[in-house]
């Protein structure tokens, strides 16, 4: 781990200020698993990004999630009052200004509705990508909806036995 210095990394840290510290890995951050791994934290501990794009509105929706959960669409689309579908590639890169896999939840080229996953919450230290495949970022949930004004909800399902819970 070594403080970024690829440009859209710095670009995120540009957006962040001073307070956090962008840090890059040799190793992929791209997957939950691959941050936690690369950290040293678990699964749950990682705000994963997910980009979805609003079908009738055609917006694009960032869900941040607990690492070990899965996003219950229906959820999300009773929410927004319209149906919603995973992004393609190039939606996310046009609509966000980020590949899959590096999307930050701050610094977006265009407004994004945010999501926040509550189960966030019980973890006192989280991790959030920072703009590229192995870049991240450590915060805390207070952080998270401070710094993206998103909507804070329950939207997703535990997928491990691990849990969204600090061990």
């Amino acid at each position: 781990m070594k403080p970024a210095t690829h440009r859209t990394a710095l670009r995120v840290q540009g957006v962040l200020g001073p307070r956090f510290e962008v840090m890059e890995f040799d190793a992929s951050t791209r997957s939950a698993a691959e941050a936690a791994a690369a950290i040293g934290c678990t699964v749950g501990q990682i705000a994963k990004s997910l980009v979805f794009r609003a079908t009738i509105s055609d917006r694009p929706v960032l869900v941040i999630t607990c690492g070990t959960n899965r996003v219950r669409e229906p959820i999300i689309a009773a929410r927004l009052g319209e149906t919603i579908e995973r992004a393609n590639a190039d939606f996310v890169r046009n609509r966000t200004g980020f590949a899959i896999g590096g999307v930050p939840p701050i610094g977006h080229s265009e407004p994004v509705l945010i999501i926040i996953d509550e189960d966030l919450r019980s973890f006192d230290e989280i991790w959030a990508a920072a703009g590229t495949p192995n870049s991240v970022f450590r915060l805390n949930f207070d952080d998270l909806v401070q710094l993206t004004g998103g909507t804070v909800a329950r939207v997703a399902e535990n997928l491990s036995a691990e849990g969204c819970h600090n061990p």
